[in-house]
């Protein structure tokens, strides 16, 4: 692109953007960089200011803006201070004076060209003329609504006085984009030249049909309000990527107002009271409302701006640069590569209106860069409207913000974007849980009496540094809460005599009521079943603590595993049962099922052994979470294996996604290290094989699964 580094924006937008901050008591000035190149072009359009390009001939000065920005940014003020105290000589000058010497003469001029072709009088002519203009109406120098109807009849008027611009303003945009759908299609054909195919219409003696006159009525168009209600999801933000995609992507310079760089963020009041009564504020106003009186002056009308050879090339190389860059973006980008490869003509427009404003009859090199700095930033602010939150992020973080359960008719009530029919709003929350799940958010569904609820909660994800356990020498009472890092669990797990839990509970006493909520460690007993080495092998995949506990011997091992989980949970004590229910239906061996209890407390043992895996993932617990999507997908799979035992569950799930023959050694292996014979493992694999939908062959097991359990017998 383009190099900006020493590139300053011309005197007029940094030193009025300087009185639109301090009188706003914003920090930012995007948005209203983007504001005065609309009144900048405004008056430009309104004085028949044109730019003359060799190439292209010549183009009026001409802007349409869309900037937005939250509501207490100080829009509507700014807007007011432009029209009140800025550019209020220079409308009054105008329309009071300018507009009228000028349409007078080319009154005269076309009465004078209908008298030679008609044969007619001139003075009758003229009056004729006269009359037609005067039907049209008072010149609007600004309006907010309309009709196409009433576009083409204030152009006649201006195509019969030479002279004015069709300005339209819309404050709300996102309140009254639909209703302005006719006008901005009209506006869409007047952007490039300011022409616009006649309508035809029905000639009664009541209702005569004007006659054609040739000629171009520059546009500008400011269409501002607050993002919320123009990216609203609905059928608003529908209508504005409709606009975006047939054009307005390309015509349109963007503002976007941050509101985190208001005044009050970083400066006291007294600073800012300070700022709001600084004398600089009255002469730069003063200064700039003369000199915009004096662009009113009828001399400044028609004022032709060249386009030397030198500009031109700068200008053509810009172009190349947008386009290169464009044409390196995806095909489903075409919003972004319109607004893109068409940012040369805003240039070459807004270029036009800084040389106007210093009266200059050429675009100097300083016009054109101080033109393409402004564009590159309404660049980047379409990006920010192009990126805004969709639907459903704003639905996720919507229902996570809240404390209570909430139903479809209260989401209904209270999101505007929020879809009534059943297929629509249940894509919505479909895409609020999977955007939610990627983000740490997860949003429960329950149903009562029939009715659908959603409970969303941010989780936080878990430091290993910070475990969250309690400790006591007292089976229920003093128990002392603390977060320790995981890899020196085993100082607490191999201490005498000691209860611990993996909650904390109020003044220390443990008991299902005193359950203090929030918990990041699994933890599982295991008394039959599968041995301490099977176990490791099995989850090896994942990080853990095993600790022998007094019980355990080696003909019977009895042991305990201890997971951190990815987030710490808050669940109740039906969530936490209904959770560590779904840990056990998951995990490869059978466990002691009172670990579902909140409240459980296990016992230390000083004379055992432990060993960590810190190799391994945290466990993700997730898909164990009731009344999750993720939940929901989880129990699907595991309703297709639940005939199977917790072993066969295992390898079933990864038999069917992973490599078969892989999973079925490990699943032979597993059983080698669980203590049965080589018959049993046998008979075991091709029973277990039998149950899958894509067995392996019988010949497949003998010469590949069972030849390495014969390995394993042999090695031990």
């Amino acid at each position: 692109m383009i190099d900006l580094t020493n590139v300053q924006h011309h005197p007029v937008i940094t030193e009025i953007v300087e009185v639109l901050c301090a009188k706003t008591q914003n920090t930012d000035g995007g948005f209203f960089r983007a504001e005065l190149a609309y009144f900048l072009c405004k008056m430009a359009g309104c004085m028949r200011a044109t730019v003359v390009t060799k190439d292209r001939g010549s183009i009026p000065i001409n802007m349409y803006v869309i900037a937005l920005a939250n509501s207490g940014f100080g829009k509507g003020h700014s807007v007011g201070i432009m029209e009140n105290e800025f550019i209020k000589g220079f409308k009054q000058r105008f329309t009071e004076e300018t507009i009228n010497i000028i349409a007078e003469k080319n009154l005269w001029k076309i009465a004078t060209d209908r008298s030679i072709r008609n044969g007619a009088d001139l003075q009758e002519e003229y009056d004729k003329t006269l009359a037609e203009y005067n039907r049209a109406g008072t010149y609007p120098f600004t309006f907010d609504s309309g009709s196409p109807e009433g576009i083409r009849q204030i152009r006649h008027k201006l195509l019969l006085a030479n002279a004015g611009s069709i300005n339209l303003q819309i404050d709300e945009i996102g309140s009254k984009l639909i209703g302005s759908t006719d006008i901005l299609n009209v506006y869409l054909e007047l952007y490039d030249q300011g022409s616009i195919k006649q309508k035809l219409i029905k000639n009664t003696n009541e209702n005569k049909r004007n006659e054609d006159i040739d000629g171009k009525t520059p546009t500008n168009a400011l269409l501002f309000g607050t993002p919320v209600k123009l990216l609203d999801g609905g059928q608003t933000e529908d209508q504005l990527y409709s606009f975006l995609e047939t054009g307005y992507a390309r015509r349109c310079l963007f503002g976007y107002g941050q509101q985190d760089r208001k005044a009050f963020h970083n400066q006291t009041a007294t600073e800012i009271y300070q700022t709001l009564i600084q004398p600089n504020n009255t002469t730069l106003t003063d200064k700039w409302s003369d000199h915009f009186y004096n662009l009113a002056d009828p001399a400044m009308f028609d004022w032709q701006i060249r386009v030397e050879d030198d500009v031109a090339i700068q200008l053509l190389e810009y172009k190349i640069a947008c386009e290169k860059v464009a044409d390196l973006m995806a095909d489903h980008e075409e919003i972004k590569k319109a607004e893109l490869s068409h940012r040369y003509f805003k240039a070459l427009k807004l270029a036009g209106a800084f040389a106007f404003v210093d009266k200059s009859s050429i675009v100097a090199m300083d016009h054109l860069m101080q033109s393409i700095l402004l564009v590159e930033e309404s660049g980047r602010a379409f990006q920010i409207i192009l990126n805004r939150e969709k639907s459903y992020v704003k639905l996720a973080k919507y229902i996570a913000s809240l404390d209570t359960e909430v139903t479809h008719a209260d989401l209904l009530e209270a999101l505007p974007f929020y879809k009534s029919g059943n297929a629509a709003r249940n894509e919505l929350m479909t895409l609020a849980m999977a955007w939610g799940y990627k983000k740490h958010i997860i949003i429960k569904k329950l149903f009562v009496d029939g009715i659908e609820f959603f409970k969303g909660e941010t989780l936080k994800e878990t430091d290993l540094n910070q475990m969250k356990i309690s400790y006591s020498d007292h089976w229920a009472y003093n128990y002392l809460g603390e977060q320790v890092p995981f890899d020196q669990l085993h100082n607490l797990t191999q201490a005498p005599s000691m209860h611990w839990a993996n909650h904390f509970f109020k003044n220390g006493h443990r008991s299902e009521e005193t359950v203090l909520v929030g918990f990041n460690l699994l933890v599982i007993d295991i008394d039959e079943g599968v041995t301490v080495e099977a176990a490791c092998e099995l989850m090896k995949e994942y990080k853990y603590l095993i600790y022998t506990t007094k019980r355990h011997t080696d003909e019977a091992n009895r042991f305990r595993m201890i997971f951190p989980i990815n987030y710490i949970l808050e669940l109740d004590s039906e969530e936490y049962k209904e959770f560590m229910n779904n840990v056990m239906g998951w995990l490869p061996f059978k466990i002691d099922e009172s670990a579902n209890q909140r409240s459980r407390k296990w016992e230390t043992f000083d004379g055992g052994n432990y060993v960590y895996n810190m190799d391994g993932e945290i466990l993700d617990a997730l898909p164990f979470i009731p009344k999750t999507s993720k939940n929901e997908t989880y129990r699907q799979q595991f309703q297709k294996v639940e005939s199977l035992d917790n072993l066969e569950r295992w390898f079933a799930v990864r038999f069917a996604s992973g490599n078969r023959n892989n999973q079925m050694i490990k699943f032979a292996l597993a059983l080698v290290d669980n203590g049965h014979s080589i018959i049993e493992v046998s008979k075991m694999v091709h029973a277990f094989n039998e149950k899958m939908n894509n067995p392996l062959t019988k010949d497949e097991i003998d010469s590949t699964v069972l030849k390495s359990v014969a390995k394993r017998f042999q090695k031990n």
